[in-house]
């Protein structure tokens, strides 16, 4: 399999200028050429390239990687070697690339040559976080940093919400719900409990197709494992409403679901900015709190003092949510504040 330079850019990260670049200085001269004069890379080029980007990251010069590879008798295995023990002297975040490493280190030394889709995935990894996340963000994203002991627990989760959708399980039975549960407990502990980075992580789902595919959660599977956690808050709601307030609920609960960890980030955001309830921007958290809570608890005040209660009363309300009591606090006086308004 031959890849164009535009088709590499896009699954590298990389622009064409830059691999433009590469070739021009020697780092990286394709192995082929179309006959229109379009360059063409194989599967050692995108390996060498995996080397370059590697290199890159660890603040190596152009010049000193071209130096490095004009060493002699230096084996690719050797070189997947030294990104191992470089990575090794990083700082946590560096932690995903070295699982990827010693997978195509194993291959290498066992005298197999990994495919193309296996370095393709590794460029895609370690360029693909930088675009959304900063060097402190990712130092504290153990998704990131701790993959490889979380890599099998999500996997099989994964698998199992797969197996029940594919199998026409509807997300309301109870197997969907308590796995519904666990997707959310471990995905706020693998986000560090931290609503910014789980906006961030879920702004990066929506917009790379590569990382769906790569991790195995299609939009259909998040949204059935979300309808199914809906409906865990759904049932305990269901104590306290009337069954005209629940047919609303039901009807319109999941709608904005996805607007809430971007809110509660900017509620955290505004917490460690030092910002108060009584602040401006407090009173617009609050009405944008409030907006997303009416939308599903409807206009009247009887009916909103029941949701309220549940929440007071029913701690399993607030499992795998990322409200903590910080926040909530934070909120709750901001609503006290704009209460006449209202």
């Amino acid at each position: 399999m031959l890849l164009k330079v535009g088709e590499l850019a896009k699954r590298s990260g990389l622009t064409v200028r830059t691999l433009h670049h590469y070739d021009e200085i020697g780092l990286l001269t394709p192995s082929a050429r179309a006959d229109n004069g379009y360059r063409l890379y194989d599967r050692r080029d995108v390996a060498r390239l995996h080397q370059i980007v590697a290199l890159r990251r660890f603040g190596l010069s152009l010049a000193e990687i071209g130096a490095y590879f004009a060493q002699p008798n230096a084996p690719l295995a050797s070189i997947v070697e030294r990104q191992i023990a470089m990575l090794d002297e990083q700082i946590d975040q560096a932690a995903r690339l070295r699982e990827h490493l010693v997978r195509l280190r194993g291959t290498l030394l066992e005298g197999q040559e990994p495919e193309l889709a296996d370095w393709l995935s590794t460029l895609e990894l370690m360029t693909m976080y930088d675009k959304y996340f900063s060097k402190d963000e990712l130092a504290r994203l153990p998704m990131y940093y701790d993959s490889q002991a979380m890599e099998t627990q999500w996997s099989e989760l994964i698998d199992e919400a797969r197996a029940l959708m594919e199998g026409g399980t509807p997300p309301e039975d109870e197997k969907p719900r308590a796995l519904s549960v666990r997707w959310m407990t471990m995905l706020a502990r693998d986000t560090n409990g931290d609503p910014r980075l789980l906006a961030k992580l879920n702004r990066m789902h929506d917009s790379e197709p590569s990382m769906q595919a790569h991790i195995g959660i299609s939009p259909a599977l998040r949204d059935y494992v979300l309808r199914a956690f809906a409906e865990t808050k759904m049932l305990v709601y269901e104590k306290y409403l009337s069954p005209d307030e629940i047919r609303f609920m039901r009807a319109n609960y999941g709608k904005r679901a996805m607007e809430w960890p971007q809110l509660m980030a900017d509620v955290r955001d505004a917490i460690e900015a030092g910002l108060t309830p009584d602040s401006p921007e407090g009173a617009a958290l609050a009405r944008r709190w409030f907006e997303l809570f009416r939308s599903y608890a409807g206009d009247d005040p009887n009916t909103q003092r029941k949701f309220r209660e549940a929440l007071q009363n029913e701690p399993e309300l607030q499992v795998g949510t990322l409200a903590d009591e910080t926040l909530l606090t934070f909120v709750r006086q901001a609503m006290q504040r704009i209460a006449p308004s209202r």
